[in-house]
């Protein structure tokens, strides 16, 4: 097996996308208002785990500027690097959130913006669960994805081939209150990424709030 076929899919992808993706994305509305929910409700100075950060923009960016301590982790060498020198008041990882040790109760929140597609239905469960086990009591987590019941399918994402797995929004709200959250609000929207090879996206954005006392099963 050569190096590349041992690589995380993800890996390859971002890393031929690199900023293309943030300037197909960077109309985003809806993950602009997602943020501003996120920001009225941290204390100052909280601690906030960015997962699949790409370019560090606009996540990361918004959220170190607005003096929160970021952490992003990304699978894909050239995102991180690019994430590191356009937002260098964040830290920036190379990391499969799969295998990233995360400590019970470490962050003040977590978000997941459209990183979690190339995973299986049991890992994409699994994480939200490991994540929701990393925020601190009544910590909240920003979940987003495109809402389609699909499992396994190969789609041509920006050029690049990928395998793509989602749940509807009714089964991606059942994993978040199944992970221990409560979804406080939730958005579905339709955005067409600024890119030629692109065409219109369900989105969906779930706001969420770690249960109060809940203990989450591994």
């Amino acid at each position: 097996m050569t190096d590349e076929q041992q690589r995380p899919p993800a890996a390859v992808v971002f890393d031929a996308l690199g900023g293309a993706y943030e300037k197909a994305f960077a109309g985003s509305e809806a993950h602009r208002r997602s943020l501003e929910w996120l920001l009225g409700r941290l204390a100052p100075g909280s601690r906030v785990l960015d997962v699949g950060s790409g370019t560090g923009r606009p996540t990361a960016e918004t959220l170190a500027g607005a003096g929160h301590e970021v952490l992003g982790v990304d699978v894909s060498p050239v995102m991180v690097e690019l994430a590191s020198r356009q937002v260098p008041s964040a830290s920036f990882r190379c990391a499969d959130v799969r295998e990233l040790p995360l400590d019970e109760a470490s962050f003040d929140a977590v978000c997941v913006y459209f990183s979690l597609l190339q995973l299986d239905r049991r890992e994409q469960t699994d994480v939200v669960r490991r994540l929701a086990r990393a925020l601190t009591p009544d910590g909240h987590l920003v979940l987003a994805t495109v809402p389609l019941d699909v499992e396994g399918v190969e789609a041509v994402f920006m050029g690049q081939p990928v395998r793509v797995t989602s749940f509807g929004a009714p089964d991606l709200v059942a994993v978040a209150e199944g992970a221990g959250l409560d979804v406080l609000e939730r958005e579905e929207t339709l955005f067409t990424p600024a890119h030629p090879d692109a065409g219109p996206e369900a989105h969906v954005f779930l706001h969420c709030r770690r249960r109060r006392g809940d203990t989450v099963d591994a």
